[in-house]
């Protein structure tokens, strides 16, 4: 087959594929994860149950993958906020803000069934120690300049901000979201 063919086919079988993903979540929004079929998201999609079913085995697998794209973006975006900043202390804050701000968002989103179900894959570990890395060496690289502390070791800092992190997602507003950031950067500074 022609290159442009290969192409084609190629992006057709991501728009469907992206289609299913979004359609499935916003079923499990609209209708709770036990409540949504195979058929309902055929239906929805706009395509046969017999398509669906070569994209997908199911509906936990649809919202695996939905979840794994959420992931990856979130973690792209963060690596791209980070290349557009100045120095090791400004890459760092930008990271720390844009994942406040990602953690702000999506809370209340999704039921607990939900997110309890996604959280238990192994994706999710990968996700949060890719996260932990890219936090850690912006830490030991802001202390080799001076920016950070360096009495405490970049791995222990990076688990500081990470669950001090955590409590963004249950702040009222996006102004607390960043005076919490700026709480933490306080705490990464010399003392």
């Amino acid at each position: 087959m022609p290159k442009l063919w290969n192409e084609t086919i190629e992006a057709h079988r991501r728009e469907v594929r992206d289609a299913i993903l979004d359609t499935t979540a916003a079923l499990v929004t609209k209708h709770g994860l036990r409540s949504v079929t195979m058929s309902q998201i055929a239906e929805e999609t706009g395509i046969g149950r017999a398509t669906l079913y070569k994209y997908f085995s199911g509906v936990e697998a649809i919202l695996v993958a939905w979840h794994e794209r959420q992931i990856t973006g979130h973690l792209e975006y963060l690596a791209e906020v980070r290349d557009q900043a100045g120095d090791a202390g400004e890459r760092l804050e930008v990271v720390l803000e844009a994942y406040a701000l990602i953690s702000h968002e999506s809370h209340g989103h999704h039921d607990t069934e939900l997110v309890a179900f996604l959280h238990r894959d192994e994706q999710v570990a990968r996700a949060q120690q890719q996260l932990r890395d890219m936090i850690r060496d912006l830490l030991t690289e802001a202390a080799e300049t001076g920016d950070l502390r360096d009495d405490v070791a970049p791995d222990e800092l990076a688990s500081y901000c990470l669950h001090a992190l955590a409590a963004a997602s249950s702040l009222p507003s996006k102004d607390a979201v960043r005076r919490l950031v700026s709480v933490i950067l306080a705490g990464l500074h010399r003392p």
